[in-house]
């Protein structure tokens, strides 16, 4: 199956659709009637299809099992068709479109099965999805934002050359990624006056965004909380949470970090971790939900 530990957990929905077309009236009336030899038509099949929704990963072999928190099956029977729709809504890391589809598919199957007895005209005619919600698609940014971003280094080791940088390059190339560009890369050692220096001078020069990775640890050199706090204007609590939130899920060591992420002026200042997963998942943990700020920032231009 595909991975997606990456991903955040986020409401889902999906709605699908299926058509059962009747070869006859008296057909319909049977339905309607509940006069079909093998039972209530409708009943059946909903039932049928509230089993399918719950069971899709196990006939589908690439969906990931989940929880399923609702499902809902509505008909709308018509003169001479059956309109089947099925939502299914979770609250997980993957969407539930299959889902919904293969609930459809199988109420569609049910009332096929049903009705063969007395309709030898009944054919399923289509099966399709009609919506979904949820996910990062949902919760990004739909237009391009011309961005200026910063992404800087904060290490002894790496500043000194004893050590190659890795954050660095995995928080550019998810930067990239967003189909942004990093117009500055710089690495500077564990120094509260370095830092601040160039967070000033990236403040002076309007960045909209300054990506900090190193030095939220809790080693005696982990310094640049300490150089980025007092910056600030206005901290965003929510971010920070979200950050170690995600990385508790898949390491109790994200306990350790202080991430730090907050306004100076209109220069988004985030300070991640230094490690390379610990970068890494700290960027997949509020990208690309994060440049939403950029749209509600007052007097922000998207084509500077």
């Amino acid at each position: 199956m595909v991975d997606i530990t990456h991903k955040i957990v986020t409401k889902r929905t999906a709605t699908a659709q299926a058509i059962v077309k009747v070869g006859s009236p008296e057909t319909m009336q049977a339905i309607l009637n509940k006069t079909v030899p093998k039972g209530d038509v409708l009943e059946v099949s909903r039932t049928a299809g509230l089993f399918a929704v719950k069971n899709t990963s196990s006939s589908i072999p690439d969906c990931h099992p989940m929880p399923i928190e609702y499902t809902g099956i509505t008909f709308e029977c018509l003169e001479d068709s059956v309109l089947i729709e099925v939502t299914v809504k979770t609250i997980y890391k993957t969407g539930v479109e299959v889902e919904a589809m293969h609930g459809a598919s199988i109420v569609a199957l049910t009332m096929y099965d049903m009705l063969k007895p007395i309709d030898k005209k009944v054919e399923i005619s289509t099966i399709k999805l009609l919506h979904k919600k949820g996910g990062k698609s949902d919760y990004g940014v739909k237009e391009a934002l011309n961005l200026s971003v910063a992404v800087m280094v904060c290490s002894d080791s790496v500043s000194s050359g004893t050590k190659e940088d890795k954050a660095g390059k995995v928080i550019s190339e998810k930067i990239q990624n967003l189909g942004l560009r990093v117009s500055n890369y710089s690495v500077i050692p564990d120094e509260i006056l370095d830092i601040q220096a160039s967070i000033t001078n990236f403040c002076d020069k309007k960045m909209d965004l300054v990506v900090i990775t190193g030095g939220t640890g809790l080693s005696n050199r982990d310094v640049t909380p300490e150089a980025v706090i007092p910056m600030l204007d206005r901290r965003i609590p929510g971010i920070e949470e979200a950050i170690r939130s995600y990385g508790q899920d898949r390491t109790p060591y994200a306990m350790l970090s202080r991430s730090v992420v907050g306004f100076k002026g209109n220069t988004l200042i985030m300070a991640l971790p230094g490690s390379t997963a610990g970068a890494s998942e700290s960027m997949d943990a509020v990208f690309p939900s994060v440049l939403h700020l950029f749209k509600i920032l007052n007097g922000f231009n998207h084509g500077k």
